[in-house]
């Protein structure tokens, strides 16, 4: 005897809303990623680079073919002194 297919459709319903959840959720990281990929496996180094181009340019994944930074960066500094070192 065979299955009905109305057993079938909850389970069809199931995965159609993984997929639509799974696209749209790689949809909004690329959006804010710049339309870039998302990263994976950052290490110090590439934090402190994704950072410098947030200061840069405003957003994390942002890049500058400039060979001058922006005016006042220069006192955009992420390292912060103690105040008894003057």
């Amino acid at each position: 005897m065979g299955v009905p297919f109305e057993a079938l459709l909850p389970y069809g319903i199931m995965v159609g809303m993984f997929a639509f959840s799974a696209v749209s959720v790689g949809k909004l990281r690329q959006m804010q990623n710049g339309g870039k990929r998302a990263r994976r496996g950052l290490d110090a180094w590439d934090r402190v680079m994704l950072e410098r181009d947030r200061r840069l340019t405003g957003f994390m994944r942002g890049q500058t073919d400039k060979p001058e930074a922006p005016k006042g960066f220069e006192l955009n500094n992420p390292w912060r002194v103690e105040y008894r070192f003057f």
